[in-house]
């Protein structure tokens, strides 16, 4: 049943993000969003998108429409707030057009990521049970079903997790259980997160930041 469900969530998921994707020009421009990554992005993610501190995520090697589709939510469309919230955010993306949003997101997948890495082995031994298998017992599925078994993420649906600041990962999984993070389809994380215990998110965090 959850497999069906989470099928069907993914080929809607495609549909959206592929389209607003293609809105956009055939090919986005790299050196414009090297410019972009430069003068905005970089004091804090850095200029090729390993960033310095755990706080920020690592966008380098990110997937293109997953970062385009942050950046889009950062910024108020049609009169309506921001799906995401996020004052330091809302201030970089507020000059930004769709199609700087394009172009520094192909430009910041495009870098090579320089991976973190897990340093508990109990506490990723367990995040990998989970991130393999899930929790049945708590309905919890397995992330590598929409992240793929090496946390590298799909195109146009989910993000890579692989490599990310385990911090960062934690963070996020615990905004998607409070509510406070509240821009995924369908509610479809904070569902996932709502089944999840402090040490599960810690666990799979750990993990997630050891893949390559």
């Amino acid at each position: 049943m959850v497999r069906s469900i989470v099928g069907t969530l993914a080929v809607s998921l495609i549909s959206v993000a592929g389209s607003a994707w293609a809105q956009g020009p055939a090919k986005p421009d790299l050196a414009k969003g090297q410019q972009i990554a430069s003068q905005t992005c970089a004091a804090c993610h850095a200029a090729d998108g390993n960033s310095p501190a755990a706080a920020n995520p690592k966008l380098a090697g990110q997937i293109p429409e997953y970062l385009h589709r942050q950046l889009m939510h950062f910024k108020p469309q049609g009169g309506k707030k921001a799906e995401r919230e996020n004052a330091v955010m809302a201030g970089m993306v507020a000059a930004l057009s769709a199609e700087d949003m394009r172009n520094v997101a192909a430009y910041y997948a495009s870098q090579k990521l320089k991976p973190a890495a897990a340093k508990d082995k109990e506490l990723a031994a367990l995040g990998q049970k989970l991130f393999r298998g899930g929790n049945p017992a708590a309905g919890l599925p397995a992330c590598a079903g929409c992240h793929g078994p090496a946390g590298a993420g799909m195109p146009a649906q989910y993000p890579r997790l692989a490599g990310q600041f385990p911090e960062y990962i934690d963070a996020q999984l615990k905004a998607f259980r409070s509510g406070a993070r509240a821009n995924d389809p369908n509610g479809m994380m904070r569902g996932v997160a709502a089944k999840m215990s402090d040490r599960e998110i810690q666990a799979v965090a750990e993990y997630a930041a050891g893949l390559r």
